[in-house]
């Protein structure tokens, strides 16, 4: 029986239209080929594009409208038309935390193909995944400006940890750990910071004990950002809070080659609500219209949203296409090599079950 899937695309801003396009002709056929699932699109045109003519990011229904759909789809949100807070405030984080996706999920892992920065790694000797704490921490939205552009400016953000997010997000991880190598690494900060972060390490602490089958790290994220770099291999899967996971994750695009082959998942785990799946590389406004983005990040966010609608084996097929084109040298110029989006996208095709 075939199970039929709503997805709410919104290609976005810059190159987001351009590795959108090429990923649904990726998700296209797959779709087609499996015995399984079938995926009715519907696309919204909320972008940068579309705050210059409405005055804002989306409608105000919008998440009322997104809401009846199985996944989001997303491409890039950003332009230089536009300030970043307004672009970022106004359709990324209102669906992120009105649709509770407090689980940002971010693999890392060299390709085959590609050759990453550490130039002693190759396809396969990394692969882990960064669990980023996605709702609160220290991105919320509370604290002020007193008295601004005198002498006495005073500025304050505040950062906000509950015993309910932490613990959702590391049960998460412990449970993906357990599934994997059964090693979970926490990113910390307590040394210094000296509230927030051993509470974190509380909690990390106090959900562990249920999973006694996993190894369990505590790492001071300056010394886990330089492990990143010298020892990667030693990872399996590694839990942050939303500014450390933001920032190790960046770093981890590097390791892999660059931020056109880093793909995310922003998961609500209990499916109340729909996951929202994009890369991570932006708009790249200075290449966008050219047809050189690299599209590889798109389509595996893909693959992210076909395991999470319970679709692995068909979501493998397209992280194997894009190795096998990879491994045939044929790359966008950010990789090094001269292929377009389109003949990039076209040799993937060509390696997917037809």
């Amino acid at each position: 029986m075939l199970n039929y899937h709503s997805l709410a695309v919104i290609p976005g801003d810059g190159i987001g239209t351009e590795v959108v396009s090429a990923a649904l002709r990726v998700l296209e056929r797959v779709a087609n080929v499996s015995d399984r699932f079938r995926l009715e699109t519907r696309e919204f045109d909320w972008s940068c594009q579309y705050y210059l003519q409405h005055g804002r990011m989306m409608p105000e229904d919008g998440l009322e409208t997104l809401k009846s759909f199985d996944a989001i789809f997303l491409g890039a949100v950003g332009f230089p038309t536009v300030p970043d807070h307004v672009s970022l405030w106004g359709l990324l984080l209102p669906i992120r935390r009105g649709f509770d996706q407090y689980v940002n999920l971010r693999p890392v892992k060299i390709l085959k193909g590609v050759q990453s920065p550490l130039r002693r790694y190759e396809a396969g000797m990394v692969d882990f995944v960064v669990i980023r704490e996605n709702t609160e921490g220290e991105y919320s939205n509370i604290g002020g400006r007193l008295r601004p552009g005198t002498a006495d400016e005073i500025v304050i953000q505040n950062s906000v940890f509950t015993r309910m997010g932490c613990e959702r997000v590391m049960r998460y991880a412990y449970e993906m750990a357990r599934k994997s190598r059964q090693h979970l690494t926490a990113a910390t900060k307590s040394n210094g910071i000296n509230y927030t972060m051993p509470f974190w390490d509380e909690v990390f602490r106090d959900v562990g004990r249920h999973y006694p089958d996993v190894a369990q790290t505590l790492t001071h994220v300056d010394a886990l950002a330089s492990y990143f770099i010298t020892c990667p291999e030693r990872f399996d899967v590694v839990v942050a809070s939303n500014l450390f996971g933001d920032i190790l994750t960046d770093i981890g695009g590097a390791i892999q080659g660059g931020l056109g082959l880093a793909a995310a998942a922003n998961i609500n785990p209990e499916r109340r609500y729909p996951s929202m799946f994009e890369p991570v590389h932006g708009s790249a406004p200075d290449i966008a219209g050219k047809g050189i983005a690299n599209p590889t990040a798109q389509m595996w966010t893909a693959k992210l949203m076909l395991d999470h609608l319970g679709y692995p084996e068909e979501g493998q097929w397209i992280l194997d296409a894009i190795e096998a084109t990879l491994a045939e040298h044929i790359k966008t110029p950010d990789l090094g090599g001269q292929a377009t989006t389109a003949q990039f996208t076209d040799a993937v095709m060509t390696h997917l079950p037809s």
